[in-house]
């Protein structure tokens, strides 16, 4: 199931970002080119990114990617090391817990309103379903890596991830 769903990000991400270097081009020679550009491809590529931000952003989590500031907790080994990982991980799930349950309040009251996009006439809460979706991946990956904390199998080297 995991790796379907790495695959399917990976799939994803890639398309999308073709399709929105596509639309851009396209924009960009209309507009050079022709005098003339549809406004619907500058506003659907910058609804593709939206989706490719908060993806990215789980899928980012799996790779072991974002920032963080290590210099304290690699001065320990061992326990100790473990503990501050999990104590962080479960920190940052929390945040994503927060993010996601926002997010979902931000779909919900946009459906209600029924707000949509001007030159697409894409519903909004399309666009903002990106973020509960992509905080429940990212929650999702950071319960995989308490888990390979508490398995004792966590490893902090780019050959763990792969």
């Amino acid at each position: 199931m995991i790796k379907k769903l790495n695959r399917i990000e990976e799939w994803f991400l890639i398309s999308t970002l073709a399709l929105m270097v596509a639309l851009i081009f396209g924009q960009v020679i209309g507009r050079y080119i022709f005098q003339s550009a549809p406004s619907w491809t500058e506003e659907a590529a910058r609804h593709i990114h939206i989706f490719q931000v908060w993806v990215g952003a789980g899928y980012a989590v799996k790779l072991r990617k974002h920032i963080k500031v290590t210099a304290f907790i690699d001065l320990f080994k061992g326990t100790p090391r473990k503990i501050m990982d999990m104590v962080a991980l479960v920190i940052w799930f929390l945040l994503v817990l927060f993010v996601a349950i926002f997010g979902t309040q931000l779909v919900l009251t946009t459906l209600q309103y029924g707000q949509v996009a001007p030159a697409t006439q894409i519903p909004f809460w399309l666009s903002y379903l990106a973020v509960p979706l992509g905080a429940l991946s990212m929650m999702v990956r950071l319960v995989q890596q308490m888990n390979d904390i508490y398995r004792k199998d966590y490893d902090e080297n780019e050959e763990a991830v792969q």
